[in-house]
């Protein structure tokens, strides 16, 4: 890294760890920002990407999305174009140097809006890829990112200059070379912006069965063309990537409420129990109960050693 570049990373790195001085995700008042910070190396955690961008300050971290792993760290950074069941996994972290992120949330409206502002200098095209992807971070974006993290620090310009340094960070995004994964879902009438209707439906009807060739006849498209697109923009196919959603979502239901496995499997669209534990299982390596009963026993320890 150059003098300039590391200058302005410091920089970012010290805006938030003032502004998320505990471990976490914090939101913050400029709109789509949050600021993470973990002291240790983590766990595998389940969660659902949004599309967004995240920039890491210090540490590094992994994601898995499928089979596919992902590492980016201050070099480097990470976009989502559409809502993806991932597994991430912070890797570098400690007490002193702690794992120090910016997560941007963005919608498919701002990309279309500077893709048609920019005109020809941003060529919007109809290619289909993976809708997560790791980009080498340059100077313009970093500079544009550390912008908006330090309105963190002045408030009372949030109103004013928010709007137009996140459509300069989207701008510089997807003008890197090579970087569709934001630019497809923008492109109207597109395959993958198709997909990325259907990826929204899942997420919302996800306890709702499955009816392929429906979610196909909606997005004007063959059964077969939703199966190759809709894999090659997430990874997986449709009923693969709504288990996810589904097993994510009973997760948490059994964590964060009194319910038992078979209420949680019931809320989120299976109608057996058993064939819901053994999917559980199958994703998380243990029974609902039991992997339930491991992460509460984890988060005690964690706040008895904090």
């Amino acid at each position: 890294m150059d003098e300039w570049f590391e200058k302005k990373r410091k920089e970012l790195l010290r805006i938030i760890e003032k502004s998320a001085p505990e471990d976490g995700t914090h939101d913050t008042q400029v709109p789509g920002l949050r600021l993470i910070r973990a002291s240790r190396p983590s766990e595998p955690v389940y969660s659902v990407y949004e599309p967004s961008l995240c920039v890491v300050a210090q540490g590094s971290k992994v994601v898995m999305l499928g089979k596919e792993m992902y590492q980016y760290d201050p070099s480097s950074f990470i976009t989502a174009s559409v809502h993806l069941p991932i597994t991430g996994q912070v890797m570098e972290a400690s007490s002193e140097t702690p794992y120090l992120s910016v997560q941007i949330h963005f919608d498919t409206n701002q990309i279309l809006d500077v893709i048609q502002a920019a005109g020809d200098s941003i060529r919007a095209g109809n290619e289909t890829c993976r809708g997560l992807k790791v980009s080498h971070i340059d100077d313009m974006l970093l500079d544009a990112v550390l912008r908006l993290v330090k309105l963190v620090e002045t408030p009372q310009d949030i109103s004013v200059l928010a709007h137009s340094v996140m459509r300069e960070i989207i701008y510089r995004v997807i003008q890197k070379e090579n970087n569709s994964s934001l630019k497809q879902i923008a492109v109207i009438g597109s395959h993958a912006q198709r997909i990325a209707g259907v990826v929204e439906k899942l997420n919302r009807d996800f306890a709702l069965p499955l009816r392929v060739d429906e979610l196909a006849a909606e997005a004007r498209m063959s059964t077969s063309s939703l199966y190759e697109y809709f894999k090659k923009v997430t990874g997986m196919s449709p009923i693969q990537y709504q288990k996810q959603i589904r097993l994510q979502e009973a997760r948490r239901l059994l964590f964060s409420e009194s319910i038992d496995a078979a209420e949680a499997a019931f809320q989120v669209g299976y109608e057996s129990p058993s064939h819901f534990s053994r999917e559980y299982a199958r994703m998380f390596g243990q029974p609902p109960v039991r992997d339930v009963r491991r992460l509460r026993s984890a988060l005690h320890e964690a706040e008895t050693r904090d």
